[in-house]
């Protein structure tokens, strides 16, 4: 079956179920999904048993990649044409700013993080490739591809956040984590996030949809992958 093919046959689907576009995206990287609710890295965090090691690597790499995704919404929004949508952006990188990157530093105060540290600390290959893929969609693809490829990461920790908030951790620095992505106003960022993800995918043809999906797809490839390479401790080294 073609991609025009494949196009038409989505649209029918999404419109015969009442489906949205990104219900369709949700479907289609479901499995990679429920991989990274039942990795180790989310499980352990629950359980209140991750090594802080872990942890720490954890946040060194996740501080590189939310200064680049707050980059990359200033950037997506300077190329969009909707005026809500242009404005949700650069607030998502003010709110980076002012609200998750703060909670970050509180991590890294916690866990004795210096700035030294941080400086030092190498970029992981997972960390590097993902940033890269988002700002290919942008810059050898469009924006509307480079939106679907940001919303994962907004709506993957919504809904682990939601998975784990009911049991919680025993561990108060694994909790404040899950706490993050359970609060209302994450979650309100989520359904922006999700509706500019909907709006853009209805202003264009079947073909940039398909580029839009796949851009999904991989982020949340990518997603799954960060867990791993935190319990790796991953490196450029060989062996």
């Amino acid at each position: 079956m073609g991609i025009f093919a494949v196009g038409l046959f989505a649209s029918y689907f999404m419109e015969e179920f009442n489906m949205t576009f990104t219900d369709q995206l949700h479907e289609q990287a479901a499995t990679l999904w429920q991989q990274s609710f039942d990795h180790p890295f989310i499980q352990q965090i629950s359980a209140g048993t991750l090594p802080k090691a872990v942890f720490r690597f954890y946040l060194l790499q996740d501080r590189y990649y939310l200064s680049e995704f707050g980059k990359l919404h200033e950037q997506v929004a300077s190329q969009v044409t909707n005026p809500k949508g242009r404005t949700f952006l650069l607030e998502g990188a003010q709110g980076l700013k002012d609200g998750e990157i703060a909670v970050r530093k509180g991590f890294f105060e916690t866990l004795q993080i210096s700035k030294q540290e941080i400086a030092q600390t190498p970029v992981a290959p997972t960390a590097y490739n993902y940033v890269n893929h988002m700002y290919a969609e942008l810059y050898r693809g469009t924006p509307g591809r480079a939106i679907a490829g940001l919303l994962p990461c907004y709506w993957l920790y919504n809904e682990i956040g939601k998975r784990l908030i009911a049991a919680g951790s025993p561990d108060a620095l694994y909790q404040q984590w899950i706490e993050t992505y359970d609060s209302d106003g994450y979650t309100d960022s989520v359904q922006k996030m999700i509706a500019l993800t909907n709006e853009t995918a209805a202003r264009t043809d079947a073909d940039e949809r398909t580029a839009m999906a796949a851009s999904f797809v991989r982020s949340s490839a990518y997603e799954l992958a960060f867990w791993q390479m935190a319990m790796d401790r991953q490196s450029w080294q060989a062996g």
